[in-house]
């Protein structure tokens, strides 16, 4: 019977996947959403490390929501929470609505966003969250204050051209149709608006490592640091490495007028669990069905071309297109059989980088730390203090991880989240995520680089105790306060979240994995070599941080390709 058979079925129930399925179904298709944990929002889920303390260590930064996915899916489930925050940033005026969304702004606006560097015990540099707010850096260098408004113009100016190219598919180069040559002209366009200083200016910066960047614009260690750390965030690479100045600007993506290396942590009101709700109502409101704690087994492919999938139970559920927001290595190599692929195609895959490098300790604290010298510090703790006061030292944490070594000292950034969103910790108490970087997803250190890639339990309990002396190390007597931790490492990443090598981005963000190279070269307009087979995750483009972006684009290509029909 046709009502057997969907229209779409969409594996993974993150935003990308959320939002893809809204789509769908707003333009009539019969859409199921099939979600192996047993609950939405994939990395943006919260989970209980400790009786009554709960963390999403992975969904601390919201990242970009696009003015088109707004528009396009209705997005306007905000907590009422959100508004005191949203009037404040927009100095009184309540969010705007346009076809019954909020701006997309909105969502992920807080009051103050911070970045603080620990100089030394008892000293911090605290980064301006815009152009006109220089005090922090005053005091350091009165060189810097004057060149900051400048640094951070220039960086508006570049997202400003990334923000237009990430709301449209990557462009076609061996595009042959009006349609596509159109894509190609806008474009050209957007990039000639830049004029001519602001296109030497982009065209010099994307392939510049970030320590060429702020080299050339500052002289405070610290502050280059700050700028910095946020140029290497998800990513197996040194601020020293090529390309690092473009992974800068990507993460500095939507953060409006004042794009500040501060923006690189906001936050959308409530935590992530209210912008979860948003693209889970958006698509349960256009009737998408959504099954939680279902993992899909395989997908089912007939005659070169996407049926359905199988589930691990082994029940099988047709459909007429699949749509997977899964990374492109657990889709592609774990669920289809390789005999439905091109060897060249699945060679490609397999070469893709993921390189998780990133792990978290999970604090459970019994009252909020205290750190001498650090200018209000319950604002600060709410956004984001990196404990890597210099380029060397953010470089030297990277060499230990070339050499499959967790560094002596890692590069560390702390935040309490249960100061911005309720319900993290018990009344009094509070949770605080360490983000540990550089920690390689495999070790190669003799004996260590057995099972496990080396992440033994000692291994983890190493970890944590070395991060736990370096939080000490500013905040005297941070070790009293620990009631109970929790370590995550890449391994853990990966088989908690189903991210290849634990990397959240689903393919590192460099140069040679972005645009009409997002997953593979040649197949970046989401559709894959197997009819009816779509991805739609953040392994494509435009990447990982904007929310819902990768799962918009690839709909609207199912849409255009007229791959789906009405049931």
């Amino acid at each position: 019977m046709p009502g057997d058979v969907y229209d779409a079925i969409v594996i993974g129930a993150d935003v990308n996947g959320l939002a893809a399925a809204a789509m769908l179904a707003r333009a009539g298709r019969r859409t199921l959403v099939l979600e192996r944990s047993d609950v939405v929002g994939g990395s943006y889920a919260a989970f209980e490390f400790a009786p009554g303390f709960r963390a999403a260590p992975l969904g601390l930064d919201g990242g970009w929501l696009p003015p088109a996915v707004v528009r396009g899916l209705v997005l306007d489930s905000i907590p009422p929470d959100a508004d005191d925050a949203i009037r404040a940033a927009k100095g009184g005026a309540s969010g705007s609505r346009k076809g019954g969304a909020r701006d997309s702004t909105a969502l992920f606006l807080h009051d103050q966003p911070t970045l603080s560097v620990a100089v030394e015990p008892g000293r911090f540099l605290g980064v301006p969250s815009g152009p006109g707010s220089v005090g922090g850096i005053a005091s350091f260098s009165a060189r810097d204050t004057a060149a900051w408004p400048g640094f951070v113009e220039r960086m508006r100016s570049m997202t400003r051209f990334l923000e237009s190219l990430y709301q449209q598919p990557a462009p076609d180069l061996d595009a042959s149709g009006a349609g596509e040559l159109v894509s190609l002209g806008r474009l050209a366009l957007r990039l000639r608006r830049l004029r001519r200083a602001g296109m030497t200016d982009l065209l010099r910066t994307v392939p510049m490592s970030v320590a060429e960047l702020v080299d050339d614009a500052f002289e405070s260690d610290a502050l280059k640091a700050a700028i910095a750390s946020v140029g290497v965030r998800g990513i197996r690479q040194g601020p020293r490495s090529r390309g690092t100045a473009f992974t800068l600007l990507h993460n500095l993506i939507g953060a409006g007028t004042a794009p500040s290396p501060a923006w690189a942590g906001r936050f959308p009101p409530g935590g992530p669990g209210p912008l979860t709700a948003a693209f889970e109502s958006a698509a349960r409101r256009e009737g998408v069905m959504i099954r939680t704690n279902v993992p899909v087994a395989r997908i089912l492919v007939r005659d070169y071309a996407a049926a359905g999938i199988v589930l691990e139970d082994g029940e099988e559920i047709a459909g007429r297109v699949v749509l997977s927001s899964a990374d492109p290595s657990r889709t592609l190599l774990g669920m289809v059989d390789p005999v439905w692929l091109d060897p060249e195609f699945v060679h490609a895959v397999r070469n893709i980088r993921y390189r998780g490098c990133t792990s978290f300790v999970l604090y459970a604290l019994d009252a909020m730390p205290e750190l001498p010298g650090l200018v209000n510090p319950e604002t600060a703790l709410a956004g984001t203090v990196s404990l890597s006061p210099t380029m060397e030292s953010l470089e030297r944490a990277y060499d230990a991880t070339k050499y499959g070594r967790i560094a002596e000292r890692p590069h560390i950034e702390i935040m309490a989240p249960s100061l911005r969103w309720s319900g993290q910790a018990p009344a009094g108490r509070h949770v605080m995520v360490a983000r540990v970087h550089y920690s390689p997803y495999s070790m190669r250190e003799g004996a260590e680089a057995a099972a496990g890639g080396g992440w033994t339990g000692v291994v983890r309990d190493a970890l944590a105790d070395r991060v736990t002396a370096a939080i000490g190390c500013v905040s005297p007597g941070f070790a009293d306060r620990v009631l109970h931790r929790a370590t995550l490492s890449p391994r853990d990443i990966e088989e908690r979240y189903g991210y290849t090598e634990g990397a959240a981005s689903q393919g590192e963000m460099m140069l040679d994995q972005i645009l009409f190279m997002r997953p593979v070269a040649g197949w970046s307009r989401y559709a894959m070599p197997i009819a009816g087979l779509y991805l739609c995750g953040a392994g494509t483009h435009p990447g990982p941080g904007i929310a819902g972006g990768p799962g918009w684009l690839a709909a609207a290509e199912v849409l255009r390709a007229g791959r789906v029909g009405r049931a």
